[in-house]
């Protein structure tokens, strides 16, 4: 049987995808769903403000199969209150007024092989938030009841926001890094929204040697995550695929090189500069997704991935396990995304802001 909440409005406000391929949202009103066999219906309060939410709305991500349809409501990092239950949600262990996320994952099948391994966030028939299935800009969301995720009591809407993507993606990409405490790890981009998180999953939970690179603006912050070491990437020829920069992080190691480099930028040059700094059985692990047509690594040649014995590993999404973990370190203390918060009718100048490059941490929207 159904439970509803008997406060659900008819319609709830929404920010939707006007003019995809360009920078552009606009607030809408939208029938507010009722929810189907296994499903909850989410009274969203906050939602975090992701890259990939950019790469959507502008289309500018090639290996997507389709291009986004007008009208499309983005986001994937809601955190809301459950509102309504549809039928078959008794024996699930969610109820009216749980605070739960949704994730940039928003469900899976359970049953093919990448779920049954473990491996939820690549499931064959898994529904994207935001891409061909509603997502978290707006104030009331459908969500698979047995795929959301219990916020902890002690973690605020707010800080919960940014970990079901940024937090779960950099977590999931640190222990695909294959590093141990003590090791370095080289976090590219570590001053944005992914690399806040993973310099101080890095340093903090996980005990790694992290160097920060980035533009020179972000030192402040990415030591306060915990960096040891952090770079300059403005000081550097950006027409040497790395050379300089690759001797400059050798110094910074002992003279060998970095463990492992976890690029967390959208930028290509950032995976041709990674390989050269890795020591023997380094790896690279590939996180940010770079904007436009495909490119190659231009310094992945064979030769010295065989000589260095280097690995370069892809790091999608986490799983829910990933998803809870991040969401105790943070209520227990150990990381804390830097946010600003925003209204929804403000999304358009935050994706400019994101676009020209300049946002600090994340943003979070307030749907109220």
């Amino acid at each position: 049987m159904a439970s509803t909440n008997t406060q659900t409005p008819r319609q709830h406000k929404a920010a939707v995808y006007d003019n995809p391929g360009v920078v552009s949202t606009k607030i809408e009103m939208l029938d507010t769903p009722k929810p189907g066999l296994g499903q909850v219906l989410v009274n969203l309060t906050h939602s975090g403000v992701c890259h990939s939410d950019f790469g959507i709305m502008t289309n500018s991500w090639r290996a997507l199969p389709f291009s986004t349809q007008p009208g499309q409501v983005g986001g994937h990092e809601g955190v809301g209150v459950v509102a309504e239950l549809g039928p078959g949600c008794e024996d699930l262990d969610v109820k009216v007024g749980d605070r739960v996320g949704i994730k940039w994952v928003a469900g899976v099948c359970g049953t093919c092989l990448p779920c049954l391994s473990g491996s939820d966030g690549l499931c064959l028939k898994g529904k994207i938030s935001g891409y061909y299935t509603p997502g978290t800009f707006q104030q009331y969301a459908l969500a698979p009841a047995d795929y959301v995720t219990r916020i902890p009591d002690n973690l605020s809407s707010i800080d919960a926001a940014p970990l079901l993507c940024a937090g779960v993606t950099v977590h999931a990409s640190l222990k695909r890094s294959r590093a141990r405490a003590g090791d370095f790890v080289v976090i590219s981009g570590a001053g944005g929204g992914l690399g806040d998180l993973a310099t101080q999953l890095g340093s903090r939970a996980m005990g790694f040697r992290i160097i920060g690179i980035d533009h020179g603006s972000k030192e402040k912050l990415v030591k306060e995550n915990g960096a040891e070491a952090f770079v300059d990437l403005t000081k550097f020829p950006s027409n040497d695929n790395g050379a300089a920069l690759a001797e400059h992080i050798k110094s910074l190691t002992n003279g060998h090189g970095a463990h492992a480099a976890v690029i967390c930028t959208s930028a290509n040059a950032a995976y041709a500069q990674a390989i050269p700094m890795l020591r023997f059985n380094g790896v690279l692990v590939c996180v940010g997704i770079p904007e436009g047509d495909l490119v190659p690594i231009t310094t992945a040649s064979p030769a010295p991935i065989i000589f260095k014995q280097i690995a370069i590993e892809g790091s999608a999404v986490g799983n829910r396990r990933d998803a809870i973990e991040v969401l105790d370190f943070a209520a227990r203390g150990v990381l804390k995304a830097h946010i600003r918060l925003e209204k929804m009718d403000k999304l358009t100048s935050v994706f400019e802001e994101m676009h020209r490059g300049e946002l600090k941490g994340r943003v979070v929207l307030d749907l109220s």
